[in-house]
């Protein structure tokens, strides 16, 4: 019975690891670099409003860079691809209440992405949310605030460098 059970349990295995290497899944990380020459240039726009958040969306974007497709990050002359950041603002709304206070508020973060790469020319624009409760001190609020907005621009160059593996993917099937 332990012998049976052994030999199901291996062919299930065997089965399922023949799927996914015949289906020929690629890391999204491997479709991006063929998107993207190893040099980037990368330029970021600010609201001005909220000026604060151009040096982390830069640092952001490098490391982004850096790590998910081992690029880098160099000069406008040297790079042969480019990347267009343009936070556009922030709107937060309440969403609970608690004795007519706001005690949980979701943040909206606007970004416009324009690339230029060895594929062409893209453009996307995201809207990124994050929910966060609040307190009833304004200084902790005021970091809750900062902490929720760089929350959202973590969130929103997530979804443009999957944006960019689907362009990737999708422009290669043409």
């Amino acid at each position: 019975m332990k012998k049976k059970l052994f030999t199901m349990h291996y062919s299930l295995f065997t089965l399922i690891a023949l799927l996914l290497v015949s289906c020929g899944y690629k890391p999204s990380s491997q479709v991006i670099r063929n998107t993207f020459s190893d040099a980037v240039y990368v330029e970021v726009e600010v609201d001005r409003a909220e000026p604060e958040n151009a040096p982390f969306i830069k640092d952001e974007m490098n490391r982004l860079i850096y790590t998910r497709f081992k690029g880098r990050v160099t000069s406008k002359e040297q790079a042969e691809s480019q990347i267009y950041v343009s936070y556009r603002g922030t709107t937060f709304e309440g969403i609970a209440y608690e004795d007519g206070y706001v005690t949980r508020y979701r943040a909206r973060v606007r970004v416009n992405f324009n690339m230029v790469t060895k594929k062409g020319k893209f453009s996307k624009n995201i809207y990124a949310i994050h929910e966060a409760d609040i307190h009833a001190s304004s200084l902790v609020s005021s970091s809750l605030r900062t902490e929720a907005i760089r929350k959202g621009l973590e969130k929103a160059l997530d979804e443009f460098m999957a944006y960019v593996s689907v362009v990737s993917v999708s422009s290669k099937k043409k």
